[in-house]
């Protein structure tokens, strides 16, 4: 179900996607209307794909998925959202045709990725923004706030209590009982897990000692299974916080932190807030390899800064020939303007179109 369009998203999709944009091939080809009433041309092939990996990004992808096989008819095309270290796993195993990944290839996954490219790479396509909430369930709170450094030691378990004087401290005005917090973390190997620690260790790295990674590295906590269960167990559970996609939050109607950014700012989390962090990020990839930094201590005023980039893992060259033609059908309208239009509704925000353009080119690219 889509949620109710909220006036920021609306903005940011005006100014970041901009235009249309067509993938030419061989291809049978089908017309479709974009929100702005120009013709979207998309590319259509025939058969079956099988993808899997970030459970962030299911929500856009069940609307790519279900749009592009309105166009085309006799696709078959399944994504499962396993989360994202199991996605590259099966990309690297053979058995996902492409991978849904919340965060690049690392270095130790390239050359394994690389291994089933023939004659070409495994590239990370950035293909949707999902900023990432803060969510918390206590009774009698609203309207938290924190510093990194005291969502840091909460989550390291150094803060127990929501009494806690380093709570007090970023919240003066609030009634805070003396409730034991539950820190929910995912369970599961998550992109969403590797952005959050990252941007712990990055902003409070005096108060997070485990660096960043997709699986769980803190000691304590309770584990819940992708980013449905993460949201289920914040939403039922009193004295609860985690970290979960904007969509799921939106979609659970859980209560948002604000988060204090590099600027010194408390910023709640909105499409325009997180696209001020998105603006500053840098393609660290090359050619048509787009893997983005963040900067996470962005001083940008009113910049929320926990986002993360949802890629997808495809190879440049080696796909088989009866992929090859799904494979950059989909992802050539996930790319689109029209695209991502589809989902500022979700709560995601789209990529900016400096970035857009970048994809689409890669995306034409493969063979």
């Amino acid at each position: 179900m889509k949620l109710q369009r909220h006036g920021a998203i609306a903005c940011l999709a005006l100014t970041a996607v901009l235009g249309l944009s067509a993938c030419g091939s061989d291809n049978n080809e089908s017309t479709g209307t974009s929100a702005s009433g120009s013709a979207a041309v998309v590319d259509c092939g025939k058969g079956t794909l099988n993808a899997q990996g970030s459970s962030a990004q299911k929500n856009a992808m069940a609307e790519w998925i279900k749009a592009y096989q309105q166009k085309c008819a006799g696709t078959t095309i399944n994504y499962e959202p396993t989360g994202s270290g199991a996605g590259i796993q099966a990309f690297i195993a053979g058995t996902a045709d492409f991978a849904g990944s919340d965060s690049a290839l690392k270095p130790e996954e390239q050359p394994q990725a690389d291994a089933k490219c023939s004659g070409g790479q495994a590239l990370n396509l950035p293909m949707v923004i999902g900023p990432v909430a803060v969510v918390y369930n206590v009774t009698g709170a609203d309207n938290l706030q924190f510093t990194p450094a005291t969502l840091a030691k909460i989550f390291a378990g150094k803060v127990t209590k929501w009494d806690d004087p380093a709570i007090k401290a970023d919240n003066p005005d609030a009634k805070l009982p003396s409730t034991a917090i539950q820190a929910v973390h995912r369970s599961d190997e998550s992109g969403t897990t590797d952005n959050f620690t990252k941007y712990l260790s990055k902003t409070a790295e005096s108060d997070w000692t485990f660096g960043n990674a997709k699986a769980w590295k803190a000691p304590g906590g309770v584990g819940a299974a992708k980013s449905d269960g993460v949201a289920s167990k914040v939403k039922s559970t009193d004295g609860t916080i985690s970290y979960v996609e904007w969509s799921y939050a939106e979609n659970g109607g859980l209560k948002k932190a604000k988060i204090k950014n590099g600027a010194g700012e408390f910023t709640e989390l909105t499409a325009e807030s997180a696209g001020k962090t998105i603006a500053g990020a840098k393609i660290e990839g090359q050619g048509n390899d787009l893997k983005m930094s963040i900067d996470y201590k962005t001083t940008e005023a009113g910049a929320y800064p926990i986002v993360l980039v949802t890629y997808e893992i495809v190879c440049s060259k080696g796909l088989a020939a009866d992929k090859l033609p799904l494979v950059k059908g989909l992802l050539g309208h996930a790319a689109s303007a029209e695209g991502q239009q589809d989902l500022v509704e979700l709560g995601y925000a789209p990529l900016p179109d400096s970035v857009r353009a970048k994809v689409e080119t890669a995306v034409k690219s493969l063979s």
